[in-house]
This record gives structure tokens, sequence and C-alpha cells, in this order.
């Protein structure tokens, strides 16, 4: 419970801290975002349980990454992250999971994404702000790519690019769980309004 409250403590900073520098107030991010007001107060106080798709319009909207809402001070020029050390921001019904390792950095972050897609289980994304770029290369299995209504196979060693600013889904495919590691590639943030 403490790493879970560690965690809180750390998106309730950096939500806040992302929030004053784009010059907003809670109403606009709220509003920009489609996140209640009362989930941004109880947020920005370390109260709640926000999941990954309230973090995703955050980030977004804010114009930066998820791992920059929930990643403390930088420890060093190089970082290795364990898959282990790293809780699911995701998890299906039938054992799926999405788990953002890390994020680069420089104006124009990449989120490193891990995910296992048992067969028939999905996650459906919302579309993401302008000029975000996603790829998926899968490792192992299958996976059914849906990227505005079209579906797109994609197979252990196939890797697949696309703008994500369309809705899109992720689904396992085929008899076994597909592993796929996925790059999201973020457009610099928006400049301080004033």
């Amino acid at each position: 419970m403490a790493e879970t409250a560690a965690a809180l403590r750390t998106v309730a900073h950096n939500v806040r801290a992302a929030r004053v520098r784009a010059g907003l107030t809670l109403e606009e991010l709220s509003r920009r975002a489609q996140v209640s007001k009362g989930a941004l107060v109880g947020l920005e106080k370390a109260q709640g349980n926000p999941n990954l798709a309230t973090l995703v319009r955050l980030a977004d909207t804010l114009g930066i990454s998820v791992s920059a809402l929930m990643q403390g001070s930088p420890e060093g020029r190089v970082r290795v992250v364990s898959a282990e050390a790293v809780a699911p921001l995701w998890t299906g019904e039938r054992g799926s999971e999405a788990r953002l390792m890390l994020t680069t950095s420089g104006p124009t972050p990449v989120e490193i994404w891990r995910w296992r897609l048992e067969p028939g289980e999905e996650y459906p994304s919302h579309p993401h702000q302008g000029g975000v770029v996603e790829t998926v290369s899968v490792t192992s299995g299958r996976m059914t790519l849906v990227v505005d209504g079209t579906e797109h196979t994609v197979e252990a060693g196939q890797t697949a690019t696309f703008d994500g600013d369309t809705p899109h889904t992720y689904r396992g495919s085929g008899t076994e769980a597909c592993h796929l590691i996925m790059t999201v590639h973020l457009p610099p943030g928006p400049a301080p309004t004033n």
C-alpha cells in the first residue's frame, strides 16, 4: 500500500505541476481532458485511483507522456527498467496487461510499453492528440489492430505503425497470448498560455 500511496502522490504532484506550467485552471483542464473537476481536485490531493484512460486523456491534454505523470525525479543518465518493477496500468479480465516501461526524455518523448493480449481480449483506445504516432511490434503470437474501424492482422516478427489521433483497438487473436512492444511517439508539448 505504501508504494501505491507514493505513486499517487507523484502523479498528484506531476499533474498539478504540468497544469500550472500549461497555464490551465482546474476547470479548463477538466473541460479539455473530459475528466470531471471533482476527479481532478481529488487527484491533485493524491486521492482516488485514476485509470489508464484518465491518465492518457490528462497526458494528451497537457502535451506530456503518461510516464511523465507517473515518474519521479530522473535517476541518472541510464535507466534500466525491469518489467517486474513496473505495475500494469491496465489488466484485462482474461489476464491481458499493459505496462508503461519508461519514456525517453527530450522535446519529443517516446513511451515504451510492454503488452500481453490474451486471445479474444481487447483494449479500445480513444483518439490521442494530433501528432501522436504509435508503433506495435509483435514478438510472439498474433493480434488484430483496429484503426478507424479497419482491422489489420499483425503477427510475430511484424511491426505496424499508425497515427494515434483516430479510434484504435488492440485485440489478441490466435490461440496463444500475443506479446508486443508498443512505442508512442509524442509531439512537442504545447506552449504555456498566458
